[in-house]
């Protein structure tokens, strides 16, 4: 156990002087892993390398981030998300916050369509960054919001972190995404609710309301909306019907971005050129980082620090709710090194029967997880939200970490309150699961 804390605190070390150093994120990650699988276990470093690098990105399922971000891009760049968001505006004038309210519902509606954080995060923050940078919104709570409002994507159904879960668990993988649903609600109110806090005490950084408008003009101002969120509504649709996968969902979305594009005359062969590229660029970080975050989760699986830790914690013989704040201290210690799914796979062995021990249930114990695997999106050195909001802006990793801080600590409130009330999370499963049978 020593050894391998030795490792790990080498591997950080290693990890923050590259980060500041200036080095690539995703390269930053490949070196570390290397260092570990050169220098402190028995394996080839180079062969695990391209085994990493080739298997973390041939995934039909991950196809659809690319073809999500190009359908922000489409939406960007053809002036359709500034039809959006004057549609939005009469509706949220009296709200406190007003259009900053948008990038929580956008995150919570299309995290329920693509079920990828990274997607969710990159798309969104395309679409509504620019435009509330133009409205005169605060930055900071524009990327905090963003950079944590993304990782819904993992939380509201249907979500790849939430099948492995339930693969590993060997649970009910309805149940779970049924459990999903009430969490992803209550994050999305803490969230909004903050936004409402910080713009009643800084009304000064909040733009000012429009004047009042008759319900007439709002439902006439509100015909902008009709096309997109017909689309969004559309690609729901599809996807909870059990036509399409999120894959065929996210290509729906490109044609049918591409269509609205057309029909409003918006299309140019430079603004469809200029999408694709950053959508490219987008995508191309994105899967380097991912292919960097599958070398060094390789280099964790060979040194047995995860499972290490797991065991610690179960020697420890803790009550039920120590062993849930241990457990919440493990995950987020890993999760500054290791990816979601990558946590799950590496510990499940050890955890979940120490879980059953302790009484709690393991639907319950899927939403803790996927709400930790949140907080480490966010979380430095390796927050995943914060290297796609860092490649997108040009902001410090660091600087959106600290937009983030507010926004963080709801995702801890949330975490508290279905410990304390695991109704929350089991309640929906057990009202559908039960009036199904």
């Amino acid at each position: 156990m020593d050894n391998m804390l030795v490792v790990g605190g080498v591997l950080l070390v290693l990890m923050l002087l590259l980060l500041a150093s200036g080095v690539w994120i995703a390269m930053t990650l490949a070196i570390c892993g290397w260092v570990g699988q050169a220098f402190f276990v028995q394996t080839q470093p180079g062969k695990n390398l391209f085994s990493a690098f080739w298997e973390s990105n041939a995934s039909w399922e991950l196809a659809a981030l690319p073809l999500f971000i190009w359908m922000g891009e489409i939406l960007f760049r053809t002036k359709l998300s500034e039809e959006m968001f004057d549609g939005l505006r009469p509706w949220l004038n009296r709200v406190p916050g007003r259009l900053m309210h948008t990038t929580i519902l956008g995150c919570g509606i299309f995290g329920s369509v693509s079920g990828s954080s990274a997607a969710t995060c990159a798309t969104i923050s395309k679409v509504a960054l620019p435009q509330l940078l133009k409205r005169g919104y605060d930055e900071n709570i524009a990327l905090g919001s963003l950079a944590t409002a993304g990782t819904l994507g993992i939380l509201i159904p249907p979500s790849i972190t939430m099948v492995v879960y339930a693969v590993a668990a060997d649970a009910s993988i309805i149940r779970i995404f049924l459990a999903g649903f009430l969490p992803g609600f209550l994050l999305m109110a803490l969230f909004s609710g903050y936004i409402i806090w910080w713009s009643l005490r800084h009304a000064d950084k909040v733009p000012a309301a429009d004047p009042p408008t008759t319900f007439i003009e709002k439902i006439r101002q509100s015909g902008n909306l009709i096309p997109v969120t017909a689309l969004i509504v559309f690609i729901v649709w599809v996807l909870v019907a059990g036509w399409a996968t999120a894959t065929e969902c996210a290509a729906y979305g490109v044609v049918g971005s591409l269509g609205l594009a057309l029909w409003s005359r918006t299309l140019t062969w430079r603004n469809f050129w200029e999408g694709l590229m950053g959508t490219t660029r987008t995508s191309c970080m994105i899967m380097f980082i991912l292919a960097g975050a599958a070398f060094l989760t390789k280099t964790m699986a060979f040194t047995g620090i995860p499972r290490a830790l797991a065991e610690w914690v179960e020697a420890m013989q803790l009550s039920p709710y120590a062993l849930i704040l241990a457990l919440t201290v493990v995950y987020l210690v890993l999760g500054t090194a290791l990816d979601g799914i990558s946590m799950i796979v590496l510990t499940s062995a050890v955890v979940l029967p120490m879980i059953q021990k302790a009484g709690f249930d393991l639907v319950w114990f899927g939403i803790f997880i996927v709400l930790l695997v949140e907080i480490a999106e966010v979380t430095p050195p390796v927050g995943f939200n914060l290297f796609v909001l860092q490649n997108m802006t040009g902001k410090d990793s660091n600087t959106i970490a600290r937009a983030a801080i507010p926004f963080f600590f709801c995702l801890v409130v949330c975490i508290a309150l279905i410990t304390l009330f695991p109704v929350i999370v089991t309640w929906l499963p057990d009202v559908v699961m039960g009036a199904s049978r």
